[in-house]
């Protein structure tokens, strides 16, 4: 069974609209595309190359595979990340009827949760979610995605995009890897652990024993 891994870039605030650049994502006004360009350091550029170095097949809304499909099969020869996204399996949730021209790209049917699912009881390598805003609402709202790989910058953008939107099922996670970059940058590893559970700091009511005592002491007091 496959898992869907998101892998991530959020503000502070949960915004993960257009992490990459001025016009990656400008709907509904939004001004600060790019808001991660300068917070890059070595131990980011780690954390992030360990991330493509496991076996995977990426996992893309349209919009997102528009982008990738417009970079990376342009970058220099050497570039690693380039040759590995060119060489994987791309799937695409689109209700498009473009072609998808990037070669080992493959259009899911239908509704995007019902194939994404299918996906996930296949054999094969983890499916790699990068952006694709719309498509991860639905994952979320399906239960779909396994692992989030988030990477959280420290600014507060006020408005955008955010990652967990309001159809979000609730559910607990459990941390099982953080990083710290030089620039402020936390970098987290999460998986499902199963349901929410609740608690109260509100003080237990006195048993009728424990009054019976208080009522003893203050006679004998």
């Amino acid at each position: 069974m496959r898992k869907v891994i998101a892998a991530t870039f959020v503000s502070l605030d949960g915004v993960m609209q257009a992490p990459g650049g001025p016009d990656e994502d400008p709907t509904k006004g939004f001004a600060y595309g790019g808001w991660t360009a300068t917070y890059w350091d070595e131990a980011m550029g780690a954390v992030m190359g360990r991330i493509f170095d496991i076996s995977f097949d990426l996992l893309l809304g349209r919009k997102t595979y528009e982008i990738f499909a417009a970079h990376w099969p342009f970058v220099d020869s050497g570039d690693p990340i380039g040759a590995v996204f060119d060489r994987v399996t791309k799937y695409v949730a689109s209700r498009s009827a473009m072609p998808l021209t990037w070669q080992n790209s493959v259009a899911l049917p239908g509704e995007a949760a019902e194939a994404v699912a299918r996906l996930k009881q296949e054999d094969g390598p983890d499916l790699l979610l990068q952006g694709s805003g719309d498509l991860i609402q639905t994952l979320l709202a399906n239960d779909l995605i396994d692992e989030f790989q988030l990477l959280v910058f420290p600014l507060v953008l006020g408005k955008g995009r955010r990652l967990f939107g309001s159809g979000t099922l609730p559910g607990a996670l459990k941390l099982t890897d953080s990083k710290v970059s030089t620039t402020g940058v936390i970098m987290n590893t999460y998986v499902r652990d199963g349901d929410i559970k609740t608690g109260s700091f509100a003080l237990a009511a006195p048993t009728e024993a424990e009054l019976a005592r208080r009522e003893r002491m203050a006679r004998e007091g």
